[in-house]
């Protein structure tokens, strides 16, 4: 039995309110908004849309930067942050032809999309910070130009070429970096809002994952993709997706010199140390839900019906589950909420066990007002069993005993579930071992359940039981089972 579940595990997010606060309050795109404000009919901007020199020192003192050549850098980022994100218009200025003319500067006013940050929604915020990472990410890719004559062709273009540069790779690399790290953030037992190691980061997207120990080669290759992925971090940090602490300058000497002294030989943390911040986690779920990458979050299911509920959170971990069901009865009447569950519990498909267990386990959140619907299908031959458990665990009056055909069927479709829920495979082996201690002659019975996923079940029993001659009758049982419906 196999069913498909979720790609990724679910993100649990901020509300929008205060994800667009953070969004407002990182670095770059706040500077951006400042000089956007400030932009005006005496704003001077060159044929590319950037500020001419001359506006540079004034910018530079409007946000406080310093007022070296970094300030200037800091300043010009944030200047096309603004024109990328529609904050500010630009008329571009027109360049003077072989020095016989003068330049002509263009200008400079707020965009339209100023107004949002004050009168549009949160989603309006959010929209525009994505179209920020969406540029710094593609600043971020770019190639490094460290030395721009070599670079240049004899029309005095940049001959992309020579840059032994593939922009697709380079994307994908970093986009491959992203989705690992938001991986390691959100999978349970991993860094969860802990920081990961940049050597680690690297390593995961270089070193095969069937390699034991790394040659020389790939060490060198992730050496230079931690190089690589500083620089990145850096730039994409100012917007506000990572917190970020840079690799120590001290294990960067140029080559010929002397790195300084390590302060401590283990202290991994020299080597960068990255995290996704909260915001960083919407960033990088709303770039692979684009791509088509199946990436939930905890509430997404809140406002759909049972049927998505059920299947939805098949590969939900269990308290992401309980989240997203609490969500689900939060705003809804708990008996038609109990009848609307109980209804898409029923099925005989591959799911539908997985389905009748997270059925079971979210009317095991709802009050008394359910047991109406609940007693309505204590005949059902698929939730009648469930019905009496959660009758019996409340300790209710009148809870008629089951026939035997029903346990034997509850039993068969409880152990699929446990199977295909990936669940501790100890507590799958106690239920099993339990279920025949308690009921001698349970495999004489067990083949001849009708349930689709009888035969699958037995065999796993025959698997799993710890005593060999009970894991013998179950094989036994699994036969009988197979050669009874002829699968």
């Amino acid at each position: 039995m196999s069913v498909e579940h979720p790609t990724l595990p679910p993100v649990r997010l901020p509300a929008d309110a205060e994800l667009a606060r953070d969004a407002l309050a990182a670095p770059l795109l706040a500077h951006a908004v400042r000089l956007a404000r400030w932009a005006g009919p005496d704003t001077r901007v060159d044929a590319g849309g950037e500020l001419v020199d001359e506006q540079l020192p004034e910018a530079v003192a409007l946000l406080g930067l310093s007022t070296d050549e970094d300030g200037e850098m800091l300043a010009g980022d944030a200047w096309r942050l603004a024109v990328d994100t529609g904050l500010v218009d630009v008329e571009d200025g027109t360049e003077g032809e072989d020095g016989e003319t003068e330049d002509t500067p263009g200008r400079a006013a707020p965009g339209e999309n100023l107004a949002l940050l004050t009168a549009g929604s949160p989603q309006d915020v959010l929209a525009l910070w994505l179209d920020g990472f969406d540029a710094v990410f593609a600043d971020a890719v770019a190639p490094v130009l460290d030395d721009l004559d070599a670079v240049l062709g004899e029309d005095g273009g940049i001959d992309f070429d020579a840059l032994d540069w593939d922009p697709e790779v380079e994307a994908d690399f970093l986009e491959g970096v992203l989705g690992n790290l938001y991986l390691l953030t959100v999978s349970e037992g991993g860094a969860g809002e802990g920081p990961v190691p940049l050597p680690a980061l690297a390593a995961s997207m270089v070193v095969p994952d069937d390699m034991g120990e790394p040659t020389d080669d790939v060490l060198e290759q992730v050496s230079d993709a931690m190089m690589r992925l500083d620089e990145q971090f850096r730039l994409l940090e100012p917007i506000g997706l990572v917190e970020y602490q840079p690799v120590d300058e001290a294990l960067m000497a140029e080559e010929g010199e002397e790195p300084a002294p390590p302060v401590d030989e283990e202290d991994v943390t020299r080597y960068g140390m990255v995290r996704l911040t909260p915001l960083g986690l919407y960033g990088v779920r709303a770039r692979m839900l684009e791509a088509g990458v199946d990436a939930p979050a905890v509430g997404d299911l809140a406002e759909k019906g049972a049927d998505a509920l059920l299947d939805g959170i098949s590969g939900y971990p269990e308290a992401a589950a309980r989240e997203e069901t609490a969500a689900w009865l939060a705003g809804r009447d708990a008996l038609g909420a109990a009848r609307e569950l109980l209804h898409a519990a029923r099925g005989a498909d591959a799911g539908s066990p997985l389905r009748r267990l997270h059925c079971q386990q979210t009317l095991s959140l709802v009050g008394a007002e359910a047991e109406p619907a609940v007693r309505e299908v204590l005949d059902d031959a698929e939730l009648g069993g469930l019905a009496r458990v959660w009758l019996a665990e409340r300790g209710a009056a009148d809870v008629p005993a089951p026939p035997e055909s029903m346990i034997f069927w509850l039993a068969i479709d409880t152990i699929a579930a446990q199977l295909d829920s990936d669940g501790d495979l100890e507590e799958l082996q106690e239920l099993i071992e339990g279920l025949t201690g308690r009921h001698s002659g349970f495999f004489e019975t067990a083949w001849r359940v009708e349930h689709p996923a009888t035969a699958e079940v037995l065999e796993a029993m025959g698997r799993l039981h710890r005593d060999k001659t009970v894991a013998k009758e179950a094989r036994k049982s699994a036969f009988k089972a197979r050669s009874r419906s002829g699968a």
